[in-house]
């Protein structure tokens, strides 16, 4: 959840990660690293750059030494990877503008291939030697130890969202579906998918980039007019980090729950430079939007106002970050 919360990334994309292509080359100042997305796994069939935190990306790396290891462990134990009818265990890896994977099959057939033209099928096929054996290239596992495909998420989120109403909720008030639940019933539970997080970290970047042009940079109109020709204006860069071929669709399709707000009344209230004050007030502006928006939801607020019923289940819901960049875990859009 905060590895696409933090990156935006499509489900497809973030679920079809390879452990070599998690991204570790941080940023400047070390609050991010970047990485790229294969085209083969993206709706626009385009690779690109995109950006993870560097929590983010020490949770995922946590998961690959903990709760991955173990079901590798257990797979390799029972031998699951040996009856596969497909393993193409890889070899070398290339860096460069086009990385490219080489491999040998279980028939000792030698292939290559580059890694931005992989699908997501082909690659659930690529292994790599470790300690114990052969074990997946893929990222996500399943408990079994198998590469878990990228829709198998919907279900992984949906038994988080259970949970919470199972806490949350009534009987009566589970008993009906979503859809037909009054919205102040379905406003005291959290509720998020794969998606969700596209939309909250579309969100996130407008407020922050425009934050950054009105209070940080003091950019007048016509400075930010000389700022867009030359580096695009925040929807341009949103447009640009979501991967989307025309800032339209970025309007319409994940800000459209913010269309009737006027951003920089919204950003009127933050004006400072100190760090732990501005992220209070993104905070406040967080807020704010989750009020005044039907589509948004704050994490914060939902678990702060149901405390006392939530006590104890923590990370079995659909629990905010607690990192100093905190801001991710805060909204759940649609």
């Amino acid at each position: 959840m905060q590895l696409l919360l933090s990156s935006g990334l499509w489900r497809q994309e973030g679920g079809s990660l390879l452990t070599f292509e998690l991204p570790t080359q941080q940023l400047r100042h070390g609050r991010y690293c970047h990485g790229s997305i294969a085209g083969a796994v993206t709706r626009a069939k385009r690779g690109r750059i995109f950006y993870a935190s560097v929590d983010a990306v020490g949770q995922v790396e946590a998961y690959i030494e903990s709760e991955r290891a173990w079901a590798v462990q257990r797979a390799q134990a029972e031998g699951r990877y040996e009856r596969l009818p497909v393993m193409r265990l890889v070899t070398k890896v290339s860096r460069g503008l086009k990385p490219s994977a080489e491999w040998v099959d279980r028939d000792g057939v030698v292939g290559s291939r580059e890694l931005g033209r992989l699908g997501w099928r082909e690659r659930q096929w690529l292994f790599l030697e470790g300690a114990e054996g052969p074990e997946p290239a893929w990222l996500w596992l399943s408990e079994q130890g198998m590469p878990m495909a990228p829709d198998r998420w919907n279900a992984v989120f949906r038994s988080a969202n259970l949970r919470c109403e199972e806490v949350l909720l009534t009987p009566q008030e589970r008993a009906l579906g979503r859809g037909f639940r009054l919205a102040e019933v379905r406003g005291r539970s959290p509720y998020a998918t794969p998606h969700s997080a596209r939309h909250s970290y579309a969100l996130y970047m407008l407020v922050v980039l425009n934050e950054l042009m009105e209070n940080r940079y003091g950019l007048t109109r016509k400075d930010r007019r000389d700022f867009a020709l030359l580096f695009g204006d925040p929807w341009w860069l949103v447009k640009t980090l979501l991967g989307h071929a025309d800032v339209e669709t970025t309007k319409r399709h994940y800000l459209a729950p913010v269309a009737h707000l006027q951003l920089e009344s919204i950003l009127a209230a933050v004006e400072t430079d100190e760090p732990d004050q501005e992220r209070g007030n993104l905070d406040d502006v967080f807020a704010r939007l989750a009020r005044e928006s039907a589509g948004i939801q704050d994490i914060d607020t939902l678990l702060r106002e149901a405390s006392s019923a939530a006590e104890g289940i923590g990370p079995r819901c659909l629990r905010p970050s607690t990192a100093p960049n905190r801001h991710w875990g805060r909204m759940a859009c649609w």
